[in-house]
C-alpha cells in the first residue's frame, strides 16, 4: 500500500516546485463521523521574485471526508520544494498550496500562512475536564485492547485527556507522541480502565488519523454514549505535527495548540 511513498526509503531533497512529491494514500471506508485534520508546519519557506528568502508558518485543514490522506513524510518534501522557488507573493503561494492539496487529497483545503511574528503571538492552549495520568494503573499489555473499556451506571457529559498518547509509524516504527481528548455523553467510562486503553497503544503501528479513528470507533462501539468526540495533539515530527478531530456530531473547526507542540 505504501511502496509509492518515501516513507522508509532514502530520500533526495528536491528544492524547487515539485508537486509530484504529495504522496495520497488511501483513507479506510465508512466514513460515517465527522471532523478535520489540523495540521501546523513549522518550516515553510520559498524566494520571493528578487530572490530574498521569506518564512512562515503554515495552518492546514483537510476535511476527514477526503478520500485520501497525505502521507506525512511525502508533505514534508513537498513543502520542501519552495524553498528555493520564487513566488510573487504568500497569497500566491497559498493559493498554489490550496490547489495542489485539495487535488492530492480529493476535497477542498484550507490553507493559512502566518507570518512567524503573527504565530508567535498565539495563544497556546491547554485541555479541558479531568486527567487521567494520575490515575493508578497496573498495565503489562502494550498492544491495542479495546476489552479494557468499561462503563458505570451513573449517566453525564464529561470530557477527560492524557498526555500518555504514543503510537508509531507504521512503516519506520519511529514513534508518534500525542495528547488525546475525549468529551462524551452517556454512562461514565471508567477513568482506570480508559487509560489503560490509551497507553496500550504504545506499540501500535498506523497513521495519526487512522489511529484516531480506532479510538473513537471502539469507545463508540463499547461504551453507551449518545455523543463522542476524540481530538490528538500529537508532537511535531519532521516540522509538521498532526491534529485529527473526530465526532459522530458536527463540530466546529478549532485552531487549536498545545505548548508540547
Amino acid at each position: 500500500m505504501l511502496h509509492h511513498t518515501p516513507l522508509g526509503q532514502p530520500t533526495s531533497y528536491i528544492n524547487t516546485y515539485t508537486p509530484g512529491l504529495l504522496a495520497p494514500i488511501a483513507r479506510h471506508a465508512p466514513r460515517d463521523f465527522f471532523g478535520y485534520d489540523l495540521w501546523h508546519a513549522y518550516e515553510v519557506s520559498w524566494l520571493n521574485l528578487q530572490g530574498k528568502p521569506l518564512a512562515s508558518v503554515a495552518e492546514f485543514i483537510f476535511p476527514c471526508s477526503s478520500p485520501y490522506l497525505i502521507e506525512s513524510k511525502s508533505f514534508k518534501l513537498y513543502l520542501n520544494s519552495f524553498n528555493h522557488t520564487p513566488i510573487k507573493s504568500s497569497q500566491a503561494l497559498e493559493q498554489l498550496l490550496i490547489k495542489d492539496l485539495s487535488l492530492a487529497c480529493g476535497a477542498p483545503v484550507s490553507v493559512h500562512l502566518k507570518t512567524i511574528d503573527e504565530f508567535t503571538a498565539e495563544p497556546l492552549h491547554t485541555l479541558s475536564g479531568i486527567c487521567l495520568d494520575e490515575e493508578a494503573i497496573a498495565i503489562d499489555t502494550y498492544e491495542v485492547q479495546p476489552d479494557y473499556l468499561h462503563c458505570e451506571e451513573n449517566v453525564l457529559t464529561q470530557t477527560v485527556y492524557s498526555h500518555l498518547l504514543k503510537t508509531n509509524c507504521p512503516v519506520t516504527a519511529q514513534p508518534d507522541w500525542g495528547s488525546l481528548e475525549i468529551t462524551y455523553t452517556g454512562k461514565q467510562i471508567n477513568p482506570a480502565d480508559l487509560l489503560r486503553y490509551i497507553v496500550s497503544f504504545r506499540n501500535h503501528q498506523d497513521f495519526h488519523e487512522q489511529c484516531v479513528e480506532r479510538i473513537y470507533t471502539d469507545i463508540l462501539q463499547r461504551c453507551a454514549v449518545s455523543q463522542l468526540k476524540v481530538a490528538a495533539y500529537y508532537t511535531r515530527r519532521g516540522g509538521l505535527d498532526i491534529n485529527p478531530v473526530r465526532a459522530n456530531y458536527e463540530i466546529p473547526i478549532e485552531s487549536k495548540r498545545l505548548g508540547r507542540q
